[in-house]
């Protein structure tokens, strides 16, 4: 859940989200037994999970946090002849043709790859990334909004497009953010590039270039990223509430209604927002070691861990994604108020990689200006 990890709450919670954790050796040479992990903002990790890894591999884990998803993952780009860091995780689906087409990570085929489910498995051949994590990015909604109002909330791409739903909707950018980037592409495989159509419902002619001109004159909003969207604009969430966002749609996660429930307190018997689950597109995060990275024994040892059923049953409740691994079970809350979309908007990664750069080009033209 890219840049959504509600921080007060998850310190309290004892969750590790700190820039950095525990030995003062901070080299990070072929024998040193620190292993430094380049993510989002969004990474944390349970202490006692992490702690585990320590004492069990030997290594200190140091964190570099590096903003939103896009913005990590064109940062290790530019710095690949020197990395910052071992490890890098947090590429998506939506980026990850960019990051392998310019050699960011060197093959490894991690222990427990072979326990991940086939449908998130891409690189076979290289091994240059392992599946982590899996979410649906969607439009969430305020139901106190919807409620008061008497309206039904949208449940469909082509909803949000019709009068009653006119100035309610924020997301996030697509050119700097991953949920943005995720919401274009679930509206490219639904609309397509102009004349083919996923559904009966989707406009005939356009594609989703058509789309975005009718959302933007019903007055979408978009924000740089997540946390803007849905901590400031978002009416329906905890933070903003408190920001006093007048916005009741947002694009988010699957997942973010559980994350409302179990970091409420006290905790309501219902989420306060729901997901509209025509809106999803499935997301995949990844993790590889860093070309060029100077601890790549610590590195793999890393990569390693974050396939144990142990790191991978302690994300739903510290990142609110979904494990990839065969075996590994979510919580409760996750099933009550969070299930994964039934049949989330997909698209290969080839045509990602042929067509997401002049998308996002065409959309920023096109919705920014």
């Amino acid at each position: 859940m890219h840049t959504r990890t509600f921080i007060a709450a998850a310190v309290g919670l004892g969750l590790f989200t700190l820039s950095a954790c525990g030995s003062s050796d901070s080299g990070s040479g072929a024998d040193s037994k620190t292993v430094t992990l380049v993510s989002h903002d969004s990474w944390a990790v349970s202490k006692s999970v992490l702690k585990d890894f320590e004492k069990q591999s030997g290594y200190t884990v140091k964190v570099l946090k590096d903003g939103d998803a896009g913005q990590a993952v064109n940062k290790a780009i530019l710095t690949k002849d020197n990395p910052q860091g071992d490890v890098f995780f947090g590429v998506d689906n939506t980026l990850l043709s960019r990051a392998l087409d310019n050699g960011l990570f060197q093959s490894y085929d991690a222990k427990g790859a072979a326990l991940v489910k086939p449908e998130y498995r891409v690189d076979e051949a290289r091994h240059r990334v392992t599946p982590i994590d899996t979410g649906d990015i969607c439009v969430n909604y305020d139901k106190a909004y919807f409620s008061k109002h008497k309206l039904t909330p949208p449940t469909s791409f082509a909803d949000l497009v019709k009068p009653e739903y006119k100035n309610l909707l924020v997301t996030e950018n697509a050119a700097t953010s991953s949920p943005g980037l995720g919401f274009l592409l679930g509206s490219a495989a639904q609309y397509g590039d102009g004349g083919t159509s996923r559904s009966s419902e989707a406009e005939s002619g356009g594609g989703w270039q058509a789309y975005w001109k009718k959302l933007k004159a019903n007055g979408v909003k978009v924000v740089d990223g997540w946390e803007q969207a849905y901590d400031q604009e978002f009416s329906g969430s905890a933070g903003g509430k408190k920001a006093g966002g007048d916005r009741p749609l947002v694009v988010s996660y699957a997942s973010s209604p559980p994350a409302e429930v179990i970091y409420a307190d006290p905790k309501p018997t219902t989420a306060p927002t729901g997901v509209s689950y025509g809106t999803c597109f499935r997301q995949t995060e990844y993790a590889g070691l860093l070309s060029n990275a100077k601890n790549t024994k610590g590195g793999k040892a890393f990569l390693d861990f974050l396939l144990t059923k142990e790191f991978q049953q302690d994300m739903p409740l510290t990142m609110f994604v979904y494990p990839v691994v065969q075996g590994a079970q979510v919580p409760q809350e996750f099933e009550k108020y969070g299930r994964q979309a039934p049949d989330p908007e997909t698209m290969a990664p080839a045509k990602i990689a042929a067509d997401r750069d002049q998308w996002v080009k065409s959309w920023t033209s096109l919705v920014l200006k």
